[in-house]
């Protein structure tokens, strides 16, 4: 049965509270107060000029005025991507082990009402699917499950991720918010970081886009990564979906977000996502909505000048040619290899659950790493040693 809850606002009662974190509301605030058609291309050239990004600059690099400078925006981001990465890329895969899921997201193929094809992968079944992953070159993994607490309880994802640490040096996991024992025990488990998208930081759209389960609670998701490092994680990355709502505040909200969470935490390894809507099974009316490859670019670009050191991940949401651009540019991770679907990798089962959203780049690992070199980059599959 799938819960309900009128006040999206309110927290159920098995929802760690953090009592003392004021970042939620200091983002909202800023958002709130956050008008982008103030900003003159004065303003944006002032904000190039500065050798240090601060808040007022950021606001003006994602507004309308800046799209003019997208070049210059694009030429100074290049710049501080190879100031603190280098010529390097990293290269990762996202292996989906189950879809079922519990919340009523309208803009999702997983969502509890889609009609779609259900999977869940025992633990023979991820160890192939690894296995064959790791096989291709890769050294990082990304787990991802549908939001189901019942289907994929968190001793299931701990498993799979003490699998993972078999063949990969790299675990990451973007899976539903947890509370913060939940993700010390995943840590324990041997996942490095973790990925949560807000979706919108706009609570009042959130709550007309997420209906039932879980995730309707706007706050809870909201906090998912500082409940995160308190866990012991490593690394947080955030990302709203862009065309959920207005982009320019959301991807505001997005930056600001991580800065706050940054200077509070700040050990902590930040990166950013940057994903676009895409269209998903039985749904054609879900698709980005004003956000053209032009301003993703600028957002990508406004994130790199505003958190230099920050990760940045450009998914196969977006055609290949795009992401080829990007990196090297603004984004230092890219997927390879990917399928949103359920049991796709290891060739002899096939298939077994349907898709998450349609892919835009299905190149394989050894393509992406030719197109990698082709730009004059280097492919990393690993960029972090234990000692």
């Amino acid at each position: 049965m799938i819960e309900t809850r009128m006040n999206h606002m309110e927290y159920w009662p098995e929802m760690e509270i953090l009592e003392d974190s004021t970042i939620m509301e200091q983002v909202i605030d800023a958002m709130d107060h956050y008008d982008y058609n103030t900003y003159t291309a004065s303003d944006v050239k002032q904000a190039l000029a500065k050798s240090n990004c601060g808040l007022q600059e950021f606001k003006a690099l994602l507004s309308p005025a800046a799209e003019p400078f997208l070049e210059q925006m694009a030429q100074c981001a290049q710049a501080e991507t190879r100031k603190h990465f280098g010529n390097s890329v990293c290269l990762f895969t996202p292996l989906y082990i189950s879809n079922y899921c519990e919340n009523y997201c309208v803009y999702c193929g997983f969502n509890c009402h889609n009609q779609i094809r259900r999977a869940r992968l025992d633990a023979a079944q991820i160890e192939k699917e690894m296995k064959a992953i790791a096989d291709t070159g890769l050294e990082e993994i990304l787990i991802l499950t549908g939001e189901s607490r019942t289907k994929s309880d968190v001793t299931y994802i701990g498993e799979a991720c003490r699998l993972a640490r078999k063949y990969f040096k790299m675990v990451g996991i973007e899976v539903y918010p947890m509370n913060s024992a939940d993700y010390a025990y995943l840590h324990e488990c041997g996942v490095d970081y973790v990925t949560v998208f807000q979706e919108t930081y706009n609570s009042d759209k959130y709550e007309t886009l997420h209906l039932a389960g879980h995730k309707r609670v706007f706050p809870y998701r909201f906090n998912a990564q500082e409940r995160a490092l308190k866990g012991g994680m490593r690394g947080v990355a955030f990302a709203a979906l862009l065309g959920l709502d207005d982009f320019r505040k959301d991807a505001f909200a997005t930056g600001t977000h991580a800065y706050l969470l940054q200077r509070k935490y700040p050990h902590a390894e930040i990166s950013f996502s940057c994903p676009r809507l895409r269209p998903i099974v039985n749904n054609d009316k879900i698709s980005a909505k004003d956000v053209h490859e032009k301003q993703l670019l600028q957002v990508m670009c406004a994130y790199r000048l505003f958190m230099p050191f920050a990760g940045m991940t450009i998914s196969t949401r977006e055609r290949a040619d795009f992401r080829d651009h990007v990196i090297g540019l603004a984004a230092t991770k890219i997927s390879a290899g990917v399928s949103t679907g359920i049991g796709s990798h290891n060739g002899e089962t096939g298939q077994q659950g349907d898709d998450q959203f349609e892919i835009a780049d299905g190149r394989n690992v050894a393509e992406m790493v030719a197109a990698i070199e082709r730009r004059g980059l280097q492919p990393v599959m690993n960029d972090y040693v234990y000692l």
